[in-house]
């Protein structure tokens, strides 16, 4: 197990290091100087030049790389010029607001699918199979974006119950409180994720039921709470094991359609606004420490699958 896990650390490394190669040698062509941003528009070309010459943007481009890495490695994400600002502030500012309107989905997701797919697969066919089937492939069909504007037409303005804005606090403490405003993000992300882990759940579910070891245990007469229990739920929940850890980037996130249709203060609105502003500095970080988050995630989702299945650990 100890050889498994260090290849694949081994690998994630390496996938890291490519992703972070790519996405600074595509944005460095886009983008390969912000003397403009800092000069303005207005500046003449030797001006520009002894500015990229002052702060390395004339070296060639995988000396750059190595420079950016090496800031990278000691905490320094880089400099937002068009909000002056260090990338790093920027994200200290948002990111426990991000964290929180995510994970408090997914975790609402998680509790409200296992059942779900665990029922849906027991009485499978059944009018509430069918039901709960139709309302989660319509979900899954639908963008994050229309059923968002569908809740805050509906509960927000036809019927006010809840505000059309989320929280707009900067405190953290705050927003976890404020419920009113953070209801119809939050079941907005909540019933997305439902629809997609619930299949999963449902059609792994089914896979477990028809093994011989339930036919076992219910031909003991273990009672049909004890089968569910001991025997599906752990060899069920495994697939979900995987889709946790690769909804781990969502923490990073947020959701950027989400937080932009309600205006919520994360990361998601943060990479929105730097696309609006040509910030690439802010988009390079945000797409570095996602693309790692993608990484560590499928690590974790290793790791926590092979301590749950002990046929991963034998082979």
């Amino acid at each position: 197990m100890i050889s498994y896990l260090a290849r694949r650390l081994v690998t994630s490394i390496i996938v890291v290091i490519g992703v972070s190669i790519f996405i600074f040698i595509l944005l460095h062509a886009a983008y390969p100087s912000p003397a403009r941003d800092v000069l303005g528009l207005s500046a003449k070309p030797n001006q520009v030049a002894v500015w990229n010459k002052a702060n390395g943007y004339d070296d060639p481009v995988i000396v750059q790389y190595l420079h950016y890495v090496n800031n990278v490695l000691h905490g320094n994400l880089g400099y937002s010029y068009t909000d002056n600002q260090t990338v790093l502030a920027l994200f200290k500012e948002r990111t426990a607001r991000s964290v929180y309107l995510s994970g408090i989905s997914l975790l609402l997701a998680v509790l409200i699918a296992l059942p779900l797919g665990i029922f849906q697969a027991v009485k499978r066919n059944s009018i509430g199979d069918n039901i709960a089937t139709s309302a989660a492939f319509i979900l899954y069909s639908m963008p994050s974006f229309f059923l968002g504007l569908i809740l805050i037409q509906v509960l927000a303005l036809t019927f006010p119950i809840f505000s059309f804005e989320a929280s707009q606090s900067t405190n953290v403490f705050v927003v976890m409180g404020d419920w009113n405003a953070m209801t119809l993000p939050i079941v907005t992300l909540t019933a997305i994720t439902v629809a997609s882990f619930s299949r999963y759940m449902r059609s792994s579910s089914i896979d477990v039921l028809a093994q011989d070891y339930i036919k076992v245990a219910r031909a003991k007469g273990l009672p049909e709470r004890l089968v569910l229990s001991r025997h599906l739920f752990r060899n069920a929940s495994l697939p979900m094991v995987t889709l946790i850890g690769l909804s781990l980037p969502i923490l990073l996130a947020g959701n950027l359609i989400t937080e932009y249709l309600f205006n919520y203060q994360g990361l998601g609105l943060l990479f929105y606004t730097s696309l609006q502003k040509v910030d690439y500095p802010v988009m390079l970080a945000y797409t570095l420490v996602g693309a790692a988050l993608v990484v560590v995630g499928n690590l974790i989702a290793d790791i926590a699958l092979t301590i749950a299945d002990p046929r991963i650990r034998l082979a």
